[in-house]
């Protein structure tokens, strides 16, 4: 039986390995284990151990606390509605070649984004950055 915490765990590694463009394949060799136990763990059908739970977040570049955001109770809320990013074209571009970039790169897009986001806020327009 699927326990709802191990589900939404499975969800977030799901998530995060699609939003980075990995397959299971990819993710099951980083951290050493065979593609099928990644199924397992994304559908919560088996629970992930702490240690091999570091492994995944290390694999995936999140803190290990991501893959509780959201549940309910918790102290950390989801920082975004993963639905709304999944349907969102501006979103899928930018993600679809974020690992393509190199980190110069990615350094200059990601404060490009915080100065728009700023400069917007500053002068009270709603943000739609």
């Amino acid at each position: 039986m699927t326990n709802t915490i191990d589900a939404h765990v499975g969800q977030r590694i799901r998530f995060r390995r699609k939003l980075l463009q990995m397959t299971q394949q990819n993710l099951a060799e980083g951290v050493g284990i065979r593609f099928q136990q990644i199924q397992k763990y994304e559908t919560g059908a088996n629970r992930v151990s702490a240690s091999r739970l570091f492994e995944i977040a290390e694999a995936l570049d999140v803190p290990v606390q991501y893959f509780y955001e959201g549940l309910e109770g918790g102290d950390t809320p989801m920082p975004a509605d993963e639905a709304a990013l999944r349907s969102d074209r501006h979103f899928n571009i930018v993600s679809k070649h974020w690992p393509g970039l190199t980190n110069r790169t990615k350094a200059r897009v990601s404060g490009l984004i915080e100065d728009l986001v700023l400069s917007h806020q500053k002068v009270g327009v709603a943000s739609d950055v």
